[in-house]
């Protein structure tokens, strides 16, 4: 049995209580991330206290921000956009079972991994939905239908928040996972947040558990509906953000 006490003493860091099945649960989505990651490039992490420490506990750390740790408490409907391997989706699925994930990316290998994981890990009320931000907050199914949704990708806050905020629910929040200083950035994005419907509620700063990894949370609640032109599609996202 691999020394799992890295993650247990940052789990107790962010007071969260896994069972002994939950911690199994991490230890296979490990062996299958490394696995499929020799065929395909899911990530360049791969050092088990690595993986435990820089995609599982990054991950648990939204708890970090006291509304979506009540939020994750609840039933909720959490949508992981650019989810890539899984993160922070699947880690907040094996923590939380009672909330409801979508694990979205562009990517049909990828959605086909997080497939395996989800039938191999017997999550239920889970689905990896494969396609482009920009067309799916367009479907009524996704529109305006979630009560958080977070985001690892590595994009600025405002071509984020254009792809992210429209699955949001009025009262609902938008957390994006960011690193490094981002008070420019923040600065940059008020603007896209606010005509997205948004409003930046709070900054959670800290760091990753067992680590010297500095992160950001940005917590932005849904004020009003997005109106019906975002998000912008043919690329507009990036190439003229908000």
């Amino acid at each position: 049995m691999r020394d799992n006490t890295v993650f247990k003493n940052g789990l107790k860091e962010l007071n969260i209580d896994l069972s002994d099945k939950q911690l199994e649960q991490f230890e296979i989505y490990y062996d299958m991330l490394v696995e499929k990651n020799k065929v395909m490039n899911l990530t360049a992490i791969t050092e088990y206290e690595d993986v435990l420490i820089k995609h599982f506990l990054d991950s648990l750390s939204v708890v970090r921000s006291e509304k979506a740790r009540k939020l994750l408490s609840s039933s909720c409907k959490l949508i992981d956009v650019g989810t890539g391997a899984g993160f922070p989706g699947i880690p907040l699925k094996i923590a939380f079972p009672q909330i409801h994930v979508t694990l979205m990316d562009a990517l049909n290998k990828r959605i086909n991994f997080l497939n395996e994981v989800i039938s191999t890990l017997e999550l239920k009320d889970i689905e990896a939905v494969h396609g482009r931000g920009e067309e799916l907050s367009r479907k009524d199914l996704y529109r305006e239908s979630f009560d958080i949704c977070v985001s690892r990708a590595v994009a600025k806050i405002n071509s984020l928040s254009e792809l992210c905020i429209p699955f949001v629910k009025l009262g609902g929040f938008f957390i994006p996972y960011k690193s490094g200083s981002i008070d420019e950035e923040l600065e940059e994005g008020k603007n896209a947040v606010h005509k997205l419907g948004g409003h930046s509620t709070d900054v959670v700063r800290f760091t990753v558990p067992m680590s010297d990894y500095e992160r950001s949370l940005v917590v932005i609640e849904k004020k009003s509906n997005t109106p019906a032109q975002f998000p912008r599609a043919g690329g507009k996202v990036f190439s003229k953000p908000l």
